[in-house]
């Protein structure tokens, strides 16, 4: 029987732990996984850092430095070569969808496509006050950068679902990955604003409800990342049990993600995903 982790960092990541990736094998065959996806967060243009409104020791813990995408490939090659016999690890990356840069993305692909056999399409960035802002660096940065501009959270949402649709039709070449990341990470910060309605209304659960449809239409996977049960103001997996429900009553393919940046992370959640 497969079992499956779809997303996983790396030693290389800024903003991981620094555990290695091999450790984190290791500890995924002793769990019982028959698959294991590395898909580390690559370089952004250099075009787009500059229209992130963030301050620029923030930006640079976002993604690997591009000086360190061919070691990155090297050494997630060695560990697939290695582990051959006891786990089939798939290597990718966690691609950023960039509105506006899609030619970026594009070469970016085109030149290290042939060594991906696998990968993550995710949104962490959103316009906001001042250009681009993180949409999951704090809640803090949340609140100053994404909710002050929008005003409330449904704006948000609407903005956010939009763009992981534009996403899921962005023409990024033909190693583009399959499966959208997180899709509801807008929603990391959800119990940090108690004065704010913060869950999805009827206007963006049918939002969610199309996009779904888009996704089975168009033959894409979903990151069932576990990782949100775990934010202290989430509480719940990205997307929510009820979003889950109906993508699979519509028979998307869901793979489960731990979305582990430390050794501690790996099959983190996944006797929910399980049981759910």
């Amino acid at each position: 029987m497969k079992k499956w982790d779809g997303h996983t960092h790396t030693e290389f990541c800024p903003h991981g732990s620094g555990d290695g990736v091999e450790a984190m094998i290791e500890k995924a065959i002793t769990l019982g996984f028959t698959d294991y996806s590395i898909t580390e967060h690559p370089p952004m243009p250099v075009a787009f850092e500059a229209v992130i409104a963030n301050r620029v020791e923030d930006i640079a813990t976002a993604a690997i430095r591009w000086d360190q995408l061919d070691a990155y490939f090297q050494h997630a090659h060695a560990m697939k070569r290695k582990y051959k016999d006891q786990i089939r690890i798939h290597v990718g990356l966690e691609v950023d969808f960039l509105p506006g840069f899609e030619a970026d993305t594009r070469a970016l692909l085109k030149e290290y496509g042939s060594q991906m056999d696998d990968g993550v399409l995710s949104l962490h960035f959103m316009p906001g006050v001042d250009g681009w802002r993180f949409i999951d660096f704090s809640a803090e940065d949340f609140k100053i950068g994404i909710l002050a501009y929008y005003n409330d959270f449904e704006a948000i949402q609407k903005t956010y679902y939009a763009l992981i649709r534009e996403s899921l039709f962005a023409d990024l070449g033909p190693a583009k990955p399959m499966r959208l990341g997180h899709i509801s990470l807008c929603q990391k910060f959800q119990r940090f604003f108690l004065e704010e309605e913060t869950g999805m209304g009827s206007v963006v659960r049918q939002q969610v409800s199309d996009l779904l449809k888009d996704v089975k239409a168009n033959g894409y996977q979903l990151d069932w990342n576990t990782a949100g049960l775990y934010k202290e103001y989430c509480g719940e997996t990205y997307p929510s049990l009820d979003v889950i429900q109906e993508a699979r009553r519509l028979g998307i393919e869901l793979v489960y993600g731990s979305d582990a940046h430390s050794l501690a992370d790996v099959g983190r959640g996944y006797d929910y995903y399980e049981q759910n």
